[in-house]
């Protein structure tokens, strides 16, 4: 039989400024000990005043992560050192694995009303072996995303697997689990997870109990890794939600801890500070990026 996981903890997503001013939620991620392995950091962000986010996040790199984005008004503009460009529109994700270094730009913009725009962007940690990986970039359009429709509810499936079907970003270097769930008043949902990973819900509309605890919108809920006796276990493990109000839309990501060390400098994570201090001594020299597509 397999086993219900139960909440370990609630978290409050903190306003925060980011990039040359944006204004949005930091949903965890406040330092190194917060980190969710495999996971990094998550942003909420978004604002229907333009003055909260158009400054944006002008270049600046990154080494040792990937950046995940998926959007749910106004659009991303986004360009980098491996002259990838494009445009992230409302449904769309765009998953870039930074490895051996890349600077990119994001600047965000309204949507057709002019005011509106909103997302997300987590961090997936790259373990020790494929830090310095080349960089990758993958757009992803909202009609590429799948999504799983049954009475109540609907599952967009941006990575991993749910009901059979696998997520638009295959063949990743950190398979993840990573869902966008609407759920009507009153829905409910089950969602398997691998015994092994450490899992977390984001509500950022409605509210809706996972394992029998509320949550509400800007709030997350982890759920632990489970015990050596129940990764044995087949089916694997599973968390519950139950929308209520006036039902819910949530984030579902899970993945299996990496269990390294983490030295952390802002857009930078290393796993020693030897590494990270050469990271920024690099990028200093101009010798910072090693794969190279022509010029920003």
């Amino acid at each position: 039989m397999s086993a219900r996981r139960a909440l370990t903890d609630i978290i409050k997503a903190v306003p925060s400024v980011d990039g040359a001013g944006v204004k949005l939620k930091r949903v965890f991620g406040f330092n190194e000990r917060s980190s969710f392995d495999p996971f990094l950091m998550l942003d909420h962000f978004g604002s229907d005043n333009p003055d909260d986010y158009l400054a944006g996040f002008p270049w600046h790199p990154h080494r040792g992560i990937e950046t995940v984005t998926y959007l749910l008004a106004g659009k991303v503009e986004h360009g980098d050192s491996m002259r990838n460009k494009g445009i992230i529109n409302p449904g769309d994700a765009q998953w870039m694995t930074a490895g051996s270094g890349i600077i990119h730009q994001e600047m965000p913009q309204p949507g057709k009303d002019g005011r509106l725009m909103e997302g997300f962007q987590l961090w997936v940690n790259l373990p020790a072996a494929l830090k310095m990986t080349s960089p990758r970039y993958r757009a992803v359009t909202a009609s590429e995303i799948p999504y799983i429709r049954e009475k109540g509810y609907s599952v967009g499936i941006l990575a991993g697997e749910y009901a059979g079907k696998a997520g638009a970003t295959p063949d990743l270097f950190v398979p993840v689990l990573y869902l966008i769930v609407t759920m009507e008043p009153g829905a409910k949902i089950r969602i398997p997870i691998p015994a092994s990973h450490n899992a977390a819900a984001y509500v950022f509309r409605g509210k809706a109990s996972f394992a029998g605890r509320m949550l509400e919108a800007g709030m997350l809920g982890r759920l632990p890794e489970s015990s050596a006796m129940l990764a044995k276990i087949d089916p694997p493990d599973y968390v519950e939600a139950e929308a209520s109000g006036a039902g819910a839309s949530f984030l579902f990501i899970a993945g299996q801890p990496l269990n390294e060390p983490i030295a952390w400098g802002g857009p930078i994570v290393m796993n020693t500070r030897e590494e990270l201090r050469r990271a920024f001594d690099e990028f200093d020299a101009g010798t910072f990026i090693k794969t190279k597509a022509g010029g920003i």
